[in-house]
């Protein structure tokens, strides 16, 4: 018997152009040129992960990509980098088949900008309120990712947006699910349910092919789901959405610097942008002592609560030959349970 994953896969991987539509997300300091190849030649997809960014490394990236692999892939843009718009004018020149816009809400003439130059536009919907704005303003696919996730989160669990989303807008876009997956057998409920695809952080950055530091990746392997924690944001006045990460010093120093900008907003001596960005320069920091330095201590262990679902370095080859295996290996289980009650129905 043929296997059914396919006609399961078909609309993800026919929008992504890959064989398999589970997807890397765009990590800082983790999805870098070598990763996003690696994913994509394993015949998943793949997104650069861009941060701040200068556009002359931006363009260099994709042409790394380029060299290492003629597949598909994204760059995941951060739309309150005050480098996006070039970051965009540059990802739209070097004709890039797709991009993820995150970290705010894109606006409808970035959208139409991307589209114009044939490029597919991915947007994040932490929210239905989100995801109706998206669709208005031209995205061609969404993301949900739930708070279980690791780095930056919402408020609403990927149950959840299952529900108000996936349900409600799955017939008429393309809906990627991410947040607490890390098995194929959740994955092949998430297709049944209208996923296009599914998209992972956590599982690709203990790869073989991460560049993370061993430190960084021997603390994920050891954490349980529990130790993946938000942080609490201690000032309405801080535009900026909680991290999720293990728990350790660096977390508390998060805290610390929260407590530090509170009176200097109270006496104007600091905006809430420029606080924004304080807060926001401290993660880009921390994340990179933590990942290239190997920090654990003090560095941002950015980690979704998957993260205790994983016990072992994999090669991305076998992360997603045992991803779509489980995925139908679970597909084929209920297709079996819906035919044993269909007979039993029919006998009684």
């Amino acid at each position: 018997m043929s296997a059914i994953s396919p006609s399961f896969f078909k609309r993800g991987t026919d929008f992504l152009g890959c064989d398999v539509p589970f997807l890397c997300g765009g990590m800082t300091w983790v999805s870098d040129p070598a990763l996003v190849a690696a994913v994509c030649n394993a015949g998943g997809f793949a997104a650069l992960a861009c941060g701040n960014a200068p556009v002359d490394i931006v363009e260099k990236q994709i042409a790394e990509i380029r060299a290492l692999t003629s597949r598909p892939f994204a760059v995941n843009l951060i739309t309150l980098s005050p480098l996006f718009r070039d970051q965009l004018a540059a990802v739209c020149r070097c004709k890039v088949s797709h991009v993820v816009l995150a970290g705010g809400l894109p606006r409808p003439d970035s959208i139409a900008t991307a589209k114009t130059a044939g490029v597919k536009v991915m947007c994040f919907a932490a929210a239905e309120s989100i995801a109706k704005m998206m669709i208005r303003n031209g995205a061609d696919a969404l993301i949900i990712e739930g708070m279980e996730s690791g780095g930056h989160i919402g408020l609403v669990s990927t149950t959840i947006l299952v529900q108000e989303v996936l349900f409600a807008y799955g017939d008429s876009i393309p809906i990627f699910v991410a947040g607490g997956i890390a098995t194929g057998q959740l994955c092949a409920h998430l297709f049944m349910m209208g996923a296009a695809g599914i998209q992972f952080g956590t599982m690709f950055a203990v790869s073989e092919e991460s560049r993370a530091h061993p430190n960084f990746k021997k603390a994920y392997l050891e954490a349980a789901g529990r130790d993946a924690v938000a942080t609490p944001i201690l000032d309405a006045r801080f535009i900026v959405p909680s991290v999720r990460a293990l728990k350790n010093k660096g977390l508390e120093e998060f805290a610390r610097l929260q407590l530090d900008l509170i009176p200097r907003l109270n006496d104007g001596t600091i905006g809430k942008i420029d606080a924004a960005h304080h807060l926001e320069n401290f993660w880009v920091g921390a994340l990179r002592r933590a990942v290239l330095e190997g920090d654990t201590d003090h560095g941002s262990m950015m980690a979704g609560q998957s993260v205790g679902l994983i016990n072992s370095v994999q090669p991305v080859k076998t992360i997603l030959e045992t991803l779509a295996r489980d995925t139908e290996s679970e597909l084929r289980r209920v297709g079996e349970l819906i035919s044993l009650a269909e007979a039993q129905r029919h006998k009684d």
